[in-house]
């Protein structure tokens, strides 16, 4: 009954998705120019430095998605 009342509810639009033009508060609180002048430094984010385990999985995840794509390009 579940699986009927999701289909009828997909047909009928309800889920609607979200909005199309994405917001960010960054961009609506400040001038371009700001945004345009901050510095981005990857291993301090915020405050927090980068450690070793982060920049590990931060590797590890390139290299995930360097084996799906030699997966996918070569079988």
């Amino acid at each position: 009954a579940d699986y009927y009342q999701l289909g009828f509810n997909l047909r009928s639009n309800i889920f609607q998705g979200g909005p199309l033009e994405s917001r960010s508060l960054m961009k609506d609180s400040y001038t371009p120019d700001v945004i345009e002048k901050a510095i981005r430094d990857p291993k301090n984010w915020h405050g927090r430095r980068t450690d070793d385990l982060g920049r590990w999985h931060q590797k590890n995840a390139l290299n995930l998605n360097l084996q799906k794509a030699f997966e996918e390009k070569y079988g």
